[in-house]
């Protein structure tokens, strides 16, 4: 009688999850198993809150096919070494990783374990294509989006949803309780609002999928950059965690072309947003150093500040401009933010605060709950101007403007930044301007002023940016 060991890494869900159904399919008895190795890939506090309430909905959901999560805290090549040789278990499988300390690791435990004569079956669970798999006319990889994803598009090929045909039976075996693992935060709670905002799961997954269908799709294109409009999907955490695969959400987007009324446009772009998250992926396959290391190295010689008050003000929304501060609080509450206003505090950060990119994607991967390694260190490298297909040197948002042209009646700032609730639109992207008596609140005491003059600021940042382009 056969016994497989299903690791659960990045694809917290049962249905669609071809490393599950392939174990379920193939063998007698199979043990569903999570690690928490935080040496090989710590996750930030609030993506700890994220995972303590997805696990626990893994749970429920095996718990119907009577399979019990096991859960384990430490080294995977240790624990699944132990079970391995305890449990007498002749397959492991798993759904790959594609995070640079990831894939050392697995390649470590696989060759142990064939090693072992234990078989390994690994399986593409993230991605519509693997990152080795993609690539130009002179065979080396794409570096710029557009003709990359021009490429996937013309040799897109859907696999069939991977389907649980044989239910095995479980096995009980010691574990630890997610509890156990203090991930929820405790004093102070910061996290208490999430839960108006989030359901973590494969069920809140598909639900979010469905309500965006349902209601946002169509019109999608236009209404995804205003940030007071609840018009995006929200399905980015659910992506990172794995709770819904982008062949999930790929054929549900087929099933509405069968609508003649469908928003053409609208699918392709919202496709397009998918498209991004598998090219931050390709880069960080075939740029290990995507993290850490500028790509493009001309910018190794960027002289960045150094100023924890500054930086401090941008982490707190208290940099005097309301969008970006509107931005960073809708952060801290909800674990998430607009991806247009992404864009804005990230510019702020490094085109005018001067601030390096590593510190404000450092940030991020604390306190979002969709924070991949590859698309949070891709798009700070992207906004910054260092990376792969990045926004030209120049473009510098101009955090007023950005404002007045996304949120023009300022009520997204007045959701986030509730002392700015009651000025008048004339004045809410730059109260600076305005008399306390027309404002009616005292800049300095109810809300800040700006940390910079942006007009300067630019200047500066160009003069950089132009010096480094020489040398």
């Amino acid at each position: 009688m056969s016994t497989a060991l299903v690791w659960f890494r990045q694809d917290l869900r049962c249905s669609d999850n071809p490393a599950f159904a392939l174990a379920c399919n193939e063998n007698e008895t199979v043990i569903p198993l999570y690690i928490r190795d935080d040496d090989v890939m710590p996750i930030g506090g609030a993506q700890k809150w994220w995972l303590h309430h997805s696990l626990l909905s893994l749970q429920k959901t095996l718990a119907k096919m009577n399979l019990s999560l096991i859960l384990h805290e430490g080294s995977a090549l240790q624990i699944i070494t132990t079970l391995v040789d305890e449990l007498h278990i002749d397959k492991v499988y798993w759904n790959r990783c594609y995070e640079p300390l990831m894939i050392q690791r697995d390649t470590l435990i696989k060759q142990m374990l064939i090693d072992r004569g234990v078989h390994v079956m690994s399986s593409n669970g993230s991605l519509l294509n693997e990152p080795w798999t993609i690539k130009n006319q002179s065979g080396a990889f794409f570096k710029v989006f557009t003709p990359y994803w021009r490429h996937c598009l013309q040799h897109i090929s859907m696999p069939e949803p991977a389907t649980i045909l044989h239910y095995p039976k479980g096995l009980t075996a010691s574990a630890q309780c997610v509890t156990d693992w203090n991930l929820l935060p405790m004093s102070p709670n910061w996290a208490v609002s999430f839960e108006q905002h989030w359901q973590p799961g494969e069920d809140g997954a598909q639900k979010r999928l469905d309500d965006f269908i349902n209601h946002h799709l169509t019109g999608y294109k236009e209404s995804r950059n205003n940030p007071a409009c609840d018009a995006t999907s929200k399905l980015s955490p659910h992506l990172h965690f794995g709770e819904i695969s982008p062949w999930q959400i790929w054929r549900a987007l087929e099933q509405i072309k069968l609508n003649p009324a469908y928003d053409l446009p609208s699918t392709e772009c919202f496709l397009s947003e998918i498209g991004w998250r598998e090219f931050s992926y390709y880069l960080l396959y075939h740029f290990p150093d995507l993290p850490h290391l500028n790509y493009k190295s001309e910018f190794n010689a960027f002289p960045w500040k150094i100023s924890d008050s500054a930086l401090k003000a941008w982490q707190k929304g208290k940099t005097g401009y309301p969008i970006v501060d509107a931005g960073m609080r809708e952060l801290w509450h909800t674990g998430f933010m607009h991806n247009r206003v992404r864009m804005i505090v990230a510019s702020f950060l490094t085109k005018n605060l001067l601030i390096d990119w590593r510190q404000g994607a450092s940030w991020f991967l604390d306190t979002l709950v969709d924070a991949d390694l590859a698309s949070n260190s891709a798009g700070w490298q992207w906004v910054a101007g260092s990376g792969a297909d990045a926004a030209p040197y120049y473009r510098i948002f101009n955090p007023v403007l950005q404002g007045e042209k996304f949120d023009p009646e300022g009520l997204y700032i007045r959701r986030w930044v509730p002392e700015l609730a009651h000025v008048l639109n004339k004045w809410i992207h730059k109260p600076w301007v305005a008399t306390s008596s027309e404002l009616g609140l005292s800049l300095g005491k109810d809300y800040p002023f700006p940390l910079v003059d942006h007009l300067e600021a630019r200047k500066l940042a160009l003069h950089h940016y132009q010096k480094i382009r020489k040398t």
